[in-house]
């Protein structure tokens, strides 16, 4: 097998074991999802799994980086703040791309909407989610220049932690109910956001 094929089979391998954790994850929490658990998903021996992975927190890591590269894309590039940044249409924008990505990805959040993270969990994702919070900040640098960075930095955590506290309940609700509870989380965030900012809500 030439090395180009043995490279591309072991991506899809890992992509694979990947899928099979989010699920897991998804079902069982971080706590209870073991190797063995991920490994049984994904259709392979725990040996095998332990030849892309050491343990439950390599996973978690590798899969909360995917995550972090699929939002990415979903939400577009930072707009500067000469394009003339509509709040409005931002904050909509984000968080139909947050509700949309959480429901498409059940496993999302036991790795990243809970605010109680074990340790090892919290070390696991740290990357990602230091990325992730990066780049809401940058978003929210773009609509609000007249923040300074630490007024920025402690703005954006107090808005991710609304967002992580709210979206499980927002994903397990109905359809008919969810939109509702969009709307709410929207609410808190828009006066927090322009009260923080000095602006009228």
């Amino acid at each position: 097998m030439s090395e180009v094929r043995r490279q591309e089979r072991g991506r899809r391998r890992m992509e694979e074991i990947l899928r099979a954790a989010a699920a897991v994850f998804a079902e069982r929490g971080y706590e209870g999802t073991t190797t063995n658990a991920v490994a049984a998903e994904a259709g392979i021996s725990p040996g095998s799994l332990y030849q892309y992975f050491r343990n439950k927190d390599e996973i978690a890591a590798a899969l909360a980086e995917f995550y972090r590269e699929q939002l990415g894309v979903l939400g577009g590039d930072v707009p500067h703040e000469s394009d003339g940044l509509d709040f409005d249409a931002l904050l909509t924008r984000v968080l139909g791309t947050l509700v949309e990505f959480n429901l498409a990805h059940p496993g999302f959040k036991a790795l990243f909407a809970r605010t109680d993270m074990p340790a090892t969990l919290r070390a696991a994702v740290a990357p990602a989610y230091g990325a992730l919070h990066a780049r809401f900040e940058a978003l929210l640098g773009a609509a609000f220049p007249e923040l300074g960075p630490e007024d920025r930095q402690c703005a954006t955590t107090v808005a991710i932690q609304l967002v992580r506290g709210m979206m499980p309940l927002i994903v397990e609700a109905d359809a008919e109910r969810r939109p509702a509870l969009v709307a709410e989380l929207r609410l808190v965030l828009r006066s927090y956001l322009l009260s923080r900012a000095g602006r009228p809500a």
